[in-house]
Formats: C-alpha cells, structure tokens, sequence
C-alpha cells in the first residue's frame, strides 16, 4: 500500500476528530514528508510500553494506537489464563495523569477490557502512578495500565503496563504482548462499548495514603519544614494528604507549579534534573527558609531533594539521585538498628520489617553495596529501570540514580515520590533534632565508605543512528585509559552475564592511580536511553578518605577526575 493510501485507510478508522482533522490537512496539504514520518512505521511497544510525540499515525501516541495497544494487552491476558466473562473475570485497573489525551486513552482503555471481557477499572482522577501501582495488589487485579509521559515534554504521552504482581512488565511479556498488538487487524474488530467499567472511588486513594504511614517510625520527629513542588504534575493533593496525616508542617508549594497543567509552562523539561526547572522552587525556598526542597516529576513517582547552600548563587544544591539513594538507605539501615534493638528489649514487635535485600541498577553508585555490606545485609545489582529492581527477591530497598525510590515494597513495588518524600522529611527532622543536616550525613558516609562521585555525560540526538554509531565506535575501538587511569576491564553487557540479561551497554572499570589521596577506582557505563533520544554514559570516581580534614581535597581530586573521563569518553564516543 503506497503512503497515501495508508494514510486514508489511517483516516477511515481513526476514531479521534482531533487526529482525523490533523491527518486530513496532511493529504490536503500533500505534505508527504511529514506523511512518511508519521508512517514510517509504527510505535515499539517493550519494557516501557508505548511512549512518544501526540499526533496522527501509527508513530504517535493516539487514540487509535491505544486502542491497539489495549486490545493487544487483553489478548496476551487471556492467553496467560486470565479470567474474561462474567463475575469471575480478571481486573484490569488504569490510573492516568493530567497530559493531553490521557483521560482518553484511559477510558479508551477500559471500554476495550470491557469488550473483551475483562472487568475494567479506573482510577477516580488524574493520580502519581504509585497510587495505580498500588492498586494492582490491593485490588488483586491481572494487570495495570498507567498513562503518563512521566517528565517527558508536554508533547508526548506514554503507555505502561504492569502485571498482576504490581511490577512493571519484563521480557518476555513485552515482546508477547505486542505480538498480540500487531496481531491486531483494524479497529473495528474491537469491541468498545460505551459504559461497563467502574470509576473508582477516594476510598483506594485512602487505602493508599493509609499504606504511606509504614515507612515512618511511630514518634519519630515530624517538624521538618518543606518548599514542595510537583511541576505542573498530580503529585500535590496526595504528597501534602500524605504529609498531613504523617503530622508534619503543610509544605509550602511553589504556587507557579501548584496546578496540573499538560503544556508545563514553566519549564522546558518537566523534570527537576534538567537545569532551570527548580527555579522557582528555588526562589520560593529563600523567601520561606525551609530545611529542604522537594520536588515530584509531573507522575510523582520520582522524587527530587536540595539543600541549602550559600556558596550557589540560588542558596540551594540538588542532590543527585546517587545521594539520596544513600541517604534513605542510610536511614533504613538506622530503623533496623532500632527495631533490632526494640526485639531485644520486647521480643515479638512486628512494626518495622526485618531486614531484606538492599537493591539498585548497574549505573547507580557502589556506594550502597558498601552500606548494605557494613549493615550485613544483603545486595543485588539489576539493570536499569523499576522493572528489574521490583523483582528482586526479598526486596527491602531499591533505588536508581534516576531520582526513583522504592522505600516500602511491600505497599509499592515500583518508584514512589510520595513516600520517598516522607522517608527523606523523617531523617531531615530526625537529624535537625541533633543539631546536623543531610549534608552533615552525606560526609559522614563518604569518611566511612569513601567519597562516591558520580556524574552523567549524556548527549541527546535527533538521528538515531548516532547513538548507535557512538555504540559501534566504543565497541570497535574500545579506550584502554581515561583521565590517565589504566581500563582494567571492559565488559559488553549485550553479551549478557551471569547476574544479567543482555542490554544494549558497555561497562568499563578503571584502576586506581595509586596516589596517596587519590582515585581509589572508577567506573564507566554508556548505553542508549529507554525512554528518550539519548545516549547516557554513567561515571562514578571513588576516592578514600581518610578524616572529615582530607574531605575537600577528595572532592577536588573527584571532580577533577570526573571532568576529565567526560572529555576523554567524548572523545572516544565522537559525542
């Protein structure tokens, strides 16, 4: 079928008036060029599932390849034994954010359970995904759709899928399920009727917020004062329920970013690690004074920290993911201290869980093996995303450095902002009470286990196959020195280990330059984003220290360090 062909039969069967009319001016316009991107294929469902630009076409996100995308999901349900039919039938529940279409793919979403024989059920309102991811267990349902974009531009939209255990889909579900979607004919053999899914009520939203108070200790100091934003997200009315029924102080929320909002006109990047996007928090912080700044990616499933810095021009640093991965296990590790204390005293309390495996992703810091190690618990690396770190056996703690925290598994097995925000408000009031700050922790930590520098070169592109050219490059031509420390291996994680599956990566680890006062060891990992057009290269320096005197020349010996594998992989990469 020539394109414009395609495009007609697109048009025939697309069920949007917003997409047909955007369509239709395409082959008014006989704009091909845009015809033959729109159609040069269709959107990849995997292990994200389906996320891209809003538009017409199968490479858009729309209502049509939701659809699709919806009845590809039932069928693989059906497939795996799900019940369809009756009283009997399995649960499907959807949760959405506040993007343009999501409350319409959501619904779309539910009338295609529903016809095919699955009972549907949606959330009551745009929601943070942790609330539809614990929902799943809560409601004993087969599988869960999320629709969120997370903090990608307000332009695009996303698909996620997770299964009836709670946790994000992994291969092989991936790739059986879009054979189902492909399988799919044409839209008029899908079933949707007009009504027979239920709208949730507040009472799950309760049962979660209910679920947040597990991850405080009872009595714990709670007057920890916040500037919170939730960038034009949905995490607001839950994070500040969630801190309200905790007891502690309302936060004060950054009023320019209080609201939902799908264009996010306040920033260029829904996304608190892209520059300029804490700027207005930043500003409502010293008016307000708080102990820290949080923020929730527009989903709320992520969860941003700074803290107060005189040195920086805004008076505030963000703290890189790393370092609240380590804070917040430094905190899990200080509970179970006590509770074992507490079992001691009074065998038999249950109010905090025994102690269970600490987890994070291969690009995140070794700085967690070594507090797991220190507090004798046990520790595992996954590849990169929620989806691996949740199917971890035992799991007590997982994050990644990508600001996603899993402090209560038990409730959530995904990231959640809205807890992770609690568990950091905890420790900050906790150590204000003893007259030291989550930076005072975080040196503390580095003179126990060295000083863990980490750092990202990434480069965003508008060909892909730059990405995979960089790829080729290092792998043709793989660097034995960076920043003049020797490489001591390199390892091509597509060929898979022991621990892991294969991934489109690379890993190097470099030694030590044998300085007194210098790198101990580093570590380097590239691999192609998952979720947007980037190639991401993962550094960590490591650097003894040997008191809390020798701490700032360990940061000027990181830093330096850090810079100078950036240039030299750039260099190598040819990015």
């Amino acid at each position: 079928m020539d394109l414009i062909a395609q495009a007609r039969a697109w048009l025939a069967e697309d069920p949007d008036p917003d997409t047909r009319d955007e369509l239709g001016k395409l082959l008014d316009a006989e704009d091909t060029d845009e015809l033959r991107e729109r159609f040069a294929g269709t959107l990849q469902f995997g292990t994200a599932g389906l996320r891209g630009e809003l538009g017409a076409g199968p490479m858009r996100m729309n209502r049509a390849v939701v659809i699709r995308a919806a009845a590809g999901l039932a069928a693989y349900l059906e497939q795996q034994g799900a019940a369809v039919g009756g009283e009997g039938a399995g649960l499907v529940v959807i949760g959405y954010d506040a993007r343009h279409k999501s409350a319409d793919f959501a619904r779309d979403t539910a009338a295609v359970m529903v016809g095919a024989g699955f009972r549907a059920a949606v959330l009551p309102r745009p929601l943070p995904t942790p609330v539809l991811a614990f929902a799943i267990r809560h409601l004993g349902a087969v599988a869960g759709v999320e629709v969120t974009a997370s903090h990608n531009p307000p332009r695009d939209n996303g698909y996620k899928v997770y299964l009836g255990d709670g946790s994000q889909i992994v291969p092989p579900a991936d790739a059986g399920i879009a054979a189902k979607i492909a399988a799919v004919a044409g839209l008029d053999e899908v079933p949707r009727p007009e009504s027979g899914w239920e709208v949730l009520g507040e009472d799950v939203l309760a049962a979660y917020l209910a679920r947040t108070d597990a991850v405080l200790t009872p009595g714990s100091p709670r007057d920890a004062r916040i500037v919170y934003t939730p960038l034009h997200g949905v995490g607001r009315e839950t994070l500040t329920a969630a801190f309200e029924r905790a007891g502690f102080p309302a936060p004060v929320v950054v009023a320019e970013q209080a609201e939902p909002d799908p264009d996010f006109p306040t920033v260029a990047f829904p996304n608190p690690e892209e520059p300029g996007a804490m700027d207005l928090a930043f500003a409502t912080a010293r008016a307000a004074e708080p102990d820290i700044v949080i923020a929730n990616d527009p989903d709320a499933d992520r969860c941003a920290v700074a803290v107060p810095d005189p040195a920086r021009e805004s008076g505030w640093r963000m703290l890189r993911g790393d370092e609240v991965g380590a804070l917040l296990a430094a905190q899990l590790v200080r509970k179970q201290r006590a509770h074992e204390r507490d079992q001691r005293v009074q065998p038999g309390r249950q109010d905090q869980p025994d102690q269970g495996t600490f987890a994070t992703t291969i690009v995140s810091s070794s700085l967690l093996s070594r507090i797991a190690a220190a507090a004798g618990a046990p520790y595992e690396e996954t590849l990169t995303g929620f989806k691996w770190l949740a199917r971890v056996d035992g799991l007590r703690y997982a994050y990644e450095e990508a600001l996603g925290y899993c402090v209560d598994p038990a409730g959530v097995r995904d990231k959640d902002g809205i807890t992770a925000a609690l568990l950091v408000a905890e420790l900050t009031a906790e150590l204000k009470r003893d007259g030291r700050t989550l930076t005072d922790l975080l040196d503390e930590l580095a003179v126990e286990h060295g000083l863990h520098a980490t750092d990202q070169l990434s480069a965003r592109v508008e060909d892909l196959s730059l990405i995979a050219s960089a790829m080729k490059r290092l792998r043709d031509h793989p660097p034995t020195a960076l920043a003049g420390l020797a490489v001591a291996s390199a390892e091509d994680l597509a060929e898979g280990t022991e621990a892991l599956p294969p991934t489109d990566g690379l890993r190097y680890q470099l030694g030590g330059d044998g300085r007194d006062g210098g790198v101990g060891s580093a570590r380097v990992i590239v691999r192609p984003s998952g979720t947007e057009p980037k190639i991401k290269c993962y550094l960590e320096v490591v650097v003894p220290v040997a008191s809390p005197d020798a701490l700032a020349g360990a940061r000027e010996t990181a830093s330096a360090t850090l810079a100078a594998i950036k240039t030299d992989l750039a260099a190598a990469a040819g990015i």
